[in-house]
């Protein structure tokens, strides 16, 4: 009744539908396939900018760690240890990190934008971490936007981090592709 020799009729109507199904198929596995490259994309970033943030924030942490500005960021935590203040810290950096990242995807490979970018993302993070919300989260608001020799100091290793953390991503992403 069935069989494979039996042919059915066929109608416009018939082949239409087939070609939107197809098309339709066809348009959602393309869609698959675009999101699931920009999630790859979105990944790759996100690392190249996390181990950026972390490349520039052990050296920056070595320069606090000379400072004596640990304990302080270990104080954001109600700790005191030099050595959670390195963790914080390296915790930070690489969250800054990370969204330096998917900022300067945008950018393209060149050294110079990159170095450019690297600054300014220091010296943004300077005023909202060490200006503003270091000194607000250690009651210390007096101290806000407070300009003196250890905020200068504070400028130049938030400057190297940016600058380390610039190179680091660059040469991740743009490098690698």
């Amino acid at each position: 009744m069935f069989g494979a020799d039996r042919v059915y009729p066929v109608n416009d109507d018939d082949i239409h539908a087939h070609h939107r199904f197809d098309f339709a198929m066809n348009t959602q596995q393309q869609s698959l396939q675009h999101t699931a490259s920009n999630a790859t994309a979105f990944s790759q970033e996100l690392q190249a900018g996390v181990l950026g943030g972390l490349a520039g924030g052990l050296v920056f942490g070595i320069m606090m760690a000379f400072m004596g500005m640990l304990p302080m960021v270990a104080q954001l935590i109600g700790a005191s240890s030099a050595l959670i203040g390195f963790g914080v810290h390296l915790g930070i950096s690489a969250f800054i990190g990370g969204a330096y990242g998917l900022v300067a995807r945008l950018l393209g490979p060149s050294l110079s934008s990159h170095l450019v970018a690297g600054v300014i993302n220091g010296l943004v993070w300077w005023v909202l971490g060490a200006l503003i919300a270091m000194p607000v989260a250690l009651g210390m608001t007096a101290k806000v936007l407070t300009v003196g020799t250890p905020q200068v100091f504070s400028l130049v290793g938030h400057l190297v981090f940016g600058i380390i953390a610039a190179i680091v991503f660059r040469r991740l992403y743009h490098d690698a592709a």
